[in-house]
């Protein structure tokens, strides 16, 4: 007896258990992203948010979602990207449908971040394009050509890495270092790049090297530029006793300059970590100038 097979049409999507049959826009965002605060960046940023802001307006089947942004931010890692965080939660909520970017990278650099991400997004029916690659993660191809994209571009951002931490450790091996000059009580920096005694923040500096030499400690110095309403190097109304032993070791109150007392660890999350003899470490004499109270009493 010949069999009969009669096809019953699927009649719901199987992502997000709509029903096939029924017409319904897709809330669409845009996602945007620089990763430099530069003016050419700016001018790219603004570009971006038009762009997806028209993009998506001129879709009769798209209802305008928003666009999330993230400005001079990196992309190695997800964590500090407010703009894209704020999006993945609002999708999986319920109000975005569809999320539109211009490309992996600019998605995410970090495979496993990317990743992570995406099947999250897929478990609740949440689909995101990227254009570049023309790429829809609801597609049954997508992952495996996500997983090729997201490892290309992250390992990209380690090339860049390993190219611009090997011209920085150039620079130090020539004697040649950077400072957080808005953090560093007693420099400012000088016509010419280099430090440049701050007279005002000098005398701070010389306070405290007055009250070691009479014998207080860190915390009791610490205490008494508190009490006399001395702002600390980061702005703060207490002093605490790390950063008066930070002043009194340094050696830069004598003119001297230890070059890459710290390095990045891992590219992806932008650890930095103490150098304790991991890498090389360069120390210059003479560097700048060195404050005319300040001897060599470096040996706390």
């Amino acid at each position: 007896m010949a069999k009969k097979v009669t096809t019953i049409p699927a009649t719901l999507n199987r992502f997000d258990s709509r029903p096939i049959a029924v017409a319904k826009k897709r809330k669409t965002a845009g996602y945007a992203r620089v990763s430099t605060d530069s003016e050419e960046q700016a001018t790219s940023y603004e570009a971006q948010v038009d762009y997806y802001t028209r993009y998506i307006n001129e879709r009769e089947d798209w209802e305008f979602a928003g666009v999330y942004t993230d400005e001079g931010i990196s992309a190695t890692n997800t964590k500090k990207r407010d703009g894209f965080n704020q999006m993945i939660e609002d999708a999986l909520v319920g109000k975005i449908d569809l999320i539109i970017t211009k490309s992996v990278s600019r998605f995410a650099r970090n495979t496993v971040d990317s990743l992570t991400t995406v099947r999250k997004l897929k478990e609740k029916g949440i689909e995101v394009y990227f254009e570049k690659e023309n790429i829809y993660t609801l597609d049954s191809k997508g992952e495996l050509l996500i997983t090729i994209m997201s490892s290309l571009a992250q390992e990209e951002s380690r090339s860049i890495s390993e190219n611009t931490t090997w011209g920085k450790r150039k620079q130090f091996a020539d004697g040649k270092g950077s400072l957080a000059y808005s953090t560093f009580l007693g420099y400012e920096k000088g016509e010419d790049g280099g430090l440049r005694v701050n007279p005002e923040q000098a005398e701070t500096v010389k306070l405290i090297y007055q009250l070691f030499l009479q014998g207080l400690s860190p915390y009791a110095i610490g205490k008494k530029l508190t009490g006399l309403g001395i702002k600390s190097p980061a702005g703060k109304d207490t002093w605490h006793q790390s950063s008066v032993k930070s002043i009194l070791t340094n050696e830069k109150y004598k003119g001297d300059a230890l070059l890459q007392k710290q390095y990045t660890a891992d590219f992806l999350t932008k650890k930095r970590k103490k150098n304790q003899g991991e890498i090389p470490q360069y120390y210059v004499e003479g560097n700048h100038e060195a404050p005319s109270y300040v001897n060599t009493l470096h040996t706390l």
